[in-house]
């Protein structure tokens, strides 16, 4: 986002620099027209003219301030040789002349100020007086201007900082969302893959067993009825997060390690299949997107053991240790994972993301095996 700037169009920039000029004259003729403040007239006529070259060129000060503070000087020289002329204590037309220099000249234009600073000195040096008064009101308009002129470069480097800053948190906000849409993506997968693969297995196993066991196929109807609901639930969720911030109070929360149970329980309602839970130690304190990472990935690898290991046993143990949470999923059935493998590479990316690690593959003895360590909060990996 870029900020606003505020500029002076050409015809505007004439006209403010017009309206100095005319006061700069106003202030410059009153000494002509208020006896009291000078000597009485009558005036030179050339005292006129000069007068207001000393205070006419300041209407191209921006464009040409150079030019106008040479000009003002050669007027103010010229009027200080004229004899009858009202008597200016301050050159008002240079003040203004050396500050706009100072504000919007070059620097080799600078030089040239301190040079016609000195020279007005010279040209105005009817009394010590008159000339202490030149230089010091001249260098003080020129320092001035250069306060000004940095006070300026300030504001605009703030301004770009700011605008750097308002880009660079755009680009942040960006990125988390980029990674929330990525995390929604996976848990989708594992919600899609893990339901759909309970009821592909459930309704596989129905007709086999709906004559000779009529009970066992109404349980697995049961269970194809719970893995959709579940998977309906879990999805509503995963929706609910991409919804505007005033339906924020609709969410319901992520799954953590506190309902892995009722997931096991769900996996071991699959025929042929029995699914245990084993706990180790006393839980610690998992982060909340730890907590997360747990269920799905005790979720993804179950979801493995049912689709592509062709196992009769499954066991998930849960190893509170002094470091974190050590989680192992084995099964006897084949460990294959599928043609690309994509569930473990989730598996690995979630443990990752959460300060951890994650292996799999076969067991010595035979059967698959998963194992993922998780930090707990403020213990580093």
């Amino acid at each position: 986002m870029r900020l606003p700037t505020v500029r002076l169009r050409v015809s505007d920039a004439y006209l403010t620099d017009a309206v100095v000029a005319l006061v700069v004259l106003a202030v410059l003729y009153a000494p002509f027209v208020i006896p009291r403040v000078s000597q009485p007239g009558p005036f030179s006529p050339w005292a006129w003219v000069f007068t207001a070259g000393c205070g006419l060129p300041l209407i191209w000060r921006r464009r040409f301030p150079l030019l106008c503070l040479l000009v003002i000087f050669a007027s103010l020289f010229c009027y200080n040789q004229v004899r009858h002329a009202a008597n200016q204590p301050i050159a008002w037309g240079m003040l203004v002349a050396a500050y706009s220099i100072a504000w919007g000249g070059r620097r080799g234009q600078q030089v040239v100020v301190l040079l016609v600073v000195g020279g007005t000195a010279i040209a105005t040096s009817k009394s010590l007086t008159t000339s202490a008064i030149g230089v010091l009101t001249t260098t003080g308009a020129y320092v001035l201007g250069v306060l000004a002129r940095r006070r300026e470069i300030r504001l605009q480097t703030l301004a770009h900082r700011a605008g750097e800053m308002e880009r660079e948190r755009a680009l942040d906000v960006a990125r988390a969302a980029a990674a929330e849409r990525a995390r929604i993506a996976r848990d989708m997968h594992d919600i899609l893959a893990h339901a759909v693969s309970l009821m592909v297995v459930q309704a596989e196993a129905g007709p086999v067993v709906v004559r000779s066991s009529p009970e066992r196929a109404e349980q697995a109807f049961d269970a194809i009825a719970g893995a959709g609901r579940d998977a309906m639930v879990q999805l509503r969720r995963m929706l609910g997060l991409l919804k505007d911030e005033g339906e924020v109070d609709t969410r319901a929360p992520q799954p953590t390690v506190a309902a892995l149970p009722e997931l096991v329980e769900q996996v071991g309602a699959t025929p042929g299949l029995a699914v245990g839970l084993q706990h180790r130690g006393e839980p610690g304190p998992l982060p909340a997107d730890a907590e997360v990472a747990a269920y799905r990935i005790v979720q993804e690898a179950l979801t493995n053991t049912v689709k592509h290991a062709g196992a009769t046993r499954a066991t998930v143990l849960l190893e509170w240790r002094a470091a974190g949470l050590l989680i192992t999923v084995t099964d006897d059935g084949c460990g294959d994972t599928g043609p690309a493998g994509y569930g473990l590479i989730g598996i690995r990316e979630r443990a990752a993301a959460c300060g951890g690690n994650a292996e799999a593959g076969p067991m010595p003895g035979g059967g698959h095996r998963v194992t993922a360590s998780l930090p707990y909060e403020g213990v580093p990996a």
